[in-house]
């Protein structure tokens, strides 16, 4: 269907609760849409378009129309009610976006693939693990601690902090394996890889892998590195015939129901890439931002510390701790709220549907926006206020789907669960110790697949003198 700036779709079911009308968004070029806007300002364009426009709009990024969604009612529709007719967008002969990097793994793959592998990976991450974990996380918490010691009053930069943390925190609770020797190379090739796929998502007259360019031999060599290190680490479980009942055991040991086979070793590596890459990197930007809003909001950082000294009284938090610390949990969802690592929800119609009484074609995109819903002002009081409160004594939004920081319905985030332990577990740990105090002007959301601080965020690493009774 063509887009002009003033063409408008209205259809009204009569039974809906809401009535939605699609809005073309303004300043498309011929040929090109809105490529240049969006490649420029990803984030601001979403959400700008949103608060001027409204909760249904179309644009177009070069040849490719997409539709993005910006009420819980719709992100009910696509997500759950209808999730089977929309679906993730994944071809093996032509990937584009993250499939370019994890392949058809959990977060890329649909129909049986997608259904089995889930069955495969589900059981690591039971709640009933998570106790387990979460004492791994601490001491690897520890760990990243005792080499700060060194560094107490210096200016670091937080957000590549919690990358590495978390980054070791997946390695070894997954892979019962040190990823701290290859931590620069994992995250300078994870950075370079993920823009590339966003770049390929936003861009799609961007060149084909093929063509020599620079951007493309980048990104080949660190993708040979990426799946040296995978295959690496499944070659030496194989060989070395321990068992640790661990992310790699359960991949090695699945077998079909059917046929009786393994998983084959495109399908280990794209799962143990998915999980290694995917179970880092929204945390650690969750965390990220945490640290942010509780640095400009004095209030809640003195609430925060006084909860932690009193709960913890000086010693290591463990996964019993975490129920008597709600404020903690309250601000990391409250954090998740504001900049979910994930701001947009990415779909393809299977066949032509109807979603909120408004037809949508056969092969459409979809994106149900995330970052729009957890500010949208009919569901959220003081929707861009940073207000940790809101989520004690059972605090929930005005309707279920508009707070989906995990997703939701079949395809939630296979490890909801342990980012749920690991986020207040991290900040308890980290926060008993240390005042984090900003240290730069300007912060900006940057949108690169996943929310991360442009160009960093510059901290000071004040050590916390803990109050004289607060520890044993």
């Amino acid at each position: 269907m063509p887009l002009t700036q003033c063409d408008t779709v209205h259809t009204l079911m009569p039974d809906s609760p809401s009535s939605f009308t699609i809005v073309d968004v303004p300043g498309a070029v011929p040929l090109m849409g809105h490529i240049s806007t969006f490649r420029q300002r990803p984030l601001e364009s979403l959400s700008e378009w949103w608060r001027h426009h409204g909760d249904v709009l179309r644009f177009r990024l070069g040849p490719k129309t997409f539709y993005l969604l910006s009420h819980p009612d719709l992100a009910e529709e696509i997500l759950v009610k209808q999730s089977e007719r929309f679906v993730k967008v994944y071809n093996p002969e032509k990937p584009h976006g993250l499939a370019l990097v994890l392949g058809n793994g959990l977060v890329t793959s649909s129909g049986e693939v997608w259904k089995r592998h889930r069955r495969i990976i589900q059981p690591i991450f039971h709640r009933s693990r998570m106790a387990a974990m979460a004492d791994r996380m601490a001491q690897v918490g520890e760990q990243r601690l005792a080499a700060w010691k060194g560094r107490e009053g210096d200016t670091i930069d937080i957000a590549a902090e919690m990358m590495q943390l978390a980054l070791e925190v997946i390695s070894q609770t997954m892979f019962t394996t040190s990823m701290t020797q290859y931590t620069d190379r994992v995250s300078h090739a994870l950075q370079v890889s993920i823009k590339y796929a966003f770049d390929s998502f936003s861009n799609p007259l961007s060149p084909p892998l093929w063509v020599p360019t620079a951007r493309n031999r980048e990104f080949r060599s660190v993708m040979r590195f990426m799946d040296g290190l995978m295959y690496g680490l499944l070659a030496e479980r194989r060989q070395s015939g321990t068992h640790h009942d661990d992310l790699l055991d359960l991949l090695l040991q699945a077998r079909d129901e059917e046929t009786g086979e393994g998983l084959s070793d495109q399908e280990l590596r794209d799962e143990a890439l998915t999980i290694f890459a995917a179970g880092h990197e929204t945390t650690a930007n969750a965390l990220a931002w945490t640290w942010y809003l509780l640095a400009t909001h004095p209030g809640a950082e003195a609430r925060f510390h006084e909860e932690v000294d009193r709960v913890l009284q000086g010693r290591t938090p463990n996964a019993e701790d975490l129920d008597r610390l709600p404020y903690t949990r309250a601000i990391f969802e409250e954090s998740l709220r504001l900049y979910p690592p994930a701001p947009a929800v990415h779909r393809k119609a299977t066949t032509t549907t109807t979603v909120g009484g408004l037809s949508l074609p056969e092969g459409a995109f979809v994106l149900v926006g995330t970052y729009n819903l957890h500010r949208h002002p009919d569901f959220w009081t003081n929707p861009d206020q940073f207000f940790p409160e809101r989520w004690l004594d059972g605090g929930r939004p005005r309707s279920r789907y508009a707070y989906m920081p995990f997703g939701a319905g079949p395809r939630t985030c296979v490890g909801l669960h342990f980012a749920s332990v690991e986020g207040p577990l991290l900040l308890a740990l980290i926060g008993r110790r240390y005042d984090l105090q900003l240290a730069q002007e300007k912060v900006e959301p940057y949108l690169m697949v996943t929310l991360r601080p442009k160009g960093g965020l510059k901290m000071r690493l004040q050590p916390r003198r803990v109050p004289v009774g607060a520890v044993h």
